[in-house]
């Protein structure tokens, strides 16, 4: 078995909210790794990891080569996780910074790790906490209610996915719906009314859905804004926006699955009250 090699990958979250949602664990990390990658786009945020950081460095400027002839985003996030991996190779405790959670839509922190451990260095995720957690808090949603469905906006409409509307349907990155080229960073009135079209396969285009933005400071507003669906492309959207749609059909119960339960000697007879 070969040796781990001395440099080592740690992959944190710092939240939504600055400093105030960061776990103490990613915080001793921030404080005491030899150099923190940040890909932390508030910029609140970014100095205040800055400044309790042995060393810092930023890779948000990567972002400037969509600008480039033939680059795509999925050349600068692989761009990102190889400085990442520069620090790792050079034997330092590297504390890679993400904000929210470093495992949801943060392909960097994933590419990161494999590529580590690939290489023969330690390399490990811990959990923050992300938007869907604010919004699940900020919105009053419990998941376990309905059940909840969520997925990327523009992976919605190209793929064939079977939607339930009698569950909570989460879409994230909604202002890049139908965005294919994978080097602009919006999207226009035309692809996201192809986004409701393909909804209202399901709900009522008078159907109440929600643009939700978590506040990143304290003297940040949260956004909650509340439209018919038919009105979703003329509606603002930015790189923060999820667009949550909640159940437009009631639960059908299964009755035949419920009888067949009953009818299994070990299991307790459950009132229809119960089960509704």
């Amino acid at each position: 078995m070969n040796a781990i090699k001395k440099g080592k990958l740690i992959c944190v979250g710092t939240g939504m909210r600055m400093a105030g949602q960061v776990t103490p664990l990613a915080l001793s990390y921030i404080e005491t790794a030899d150099v923190v990658v940040s890909a932390v786009p508030n910029i609140f945020t970014r100095d205040w990891i800055k400044g309790i950081a042995k060393d810092f460095i930023c890779v948000l400027d990567h972002y400037d080569d969509c600008n480039m002839d033939g680059k795509n985003r999925g050349d600068t996030y692989r761009r990102m996780a190889d400085t990442i991996l520069e620090q790792v190779r050079a034997g330092k405790m590297v504390c890679a910074a993400f904000y929210g959670h470093p495992g949801i839509f943060a392909c960097i922190a994933h590419i990161a790790i494999k590529d580590a451990r690939s290489e023969g260095y330690g390399a490990e995720m811990l959990p923050g906490i992300s938007a869907e957690d604010c919004l699940v808090a900020d919105l009053g949603i419990d998941p376990g209610r309905t059940g909840m469905q969520s997925m990327e906006a523009t992976q919605f409409m190209i793929y064939e996915r079977r939607i339930d509307p009698s569950a909570l349907l989460i879409l994230w990155q909604p202002f890049l719906a139908g965005e294919l080229s994978l080097k602009r960073f919006e999207t226009t009135q035309a692809r996201v009314q192809v986004l409701v079209d393909k909804l209202a396969r399901d709900y009522p285009l008078d159907h109440e859905v929600i643009l939700y933005e978590a506040a990143t400071h304290p003297l940040e507003r949260t956004r909650i804004d509340r439209l018919p669906l038919r009105e979703l492309p003329t509606a603002t959207m930015v790189g923060a926006t999820t667009l949550v749609i909640p159940a437009a059909q009631a639960l059908k119960r299964d009755q035949a699955i419920v009888d067949l339960l009953n009818a299994l000697p070990e299991a307790p007879l459950m009132p229809l009250a119960q089960a509704a």
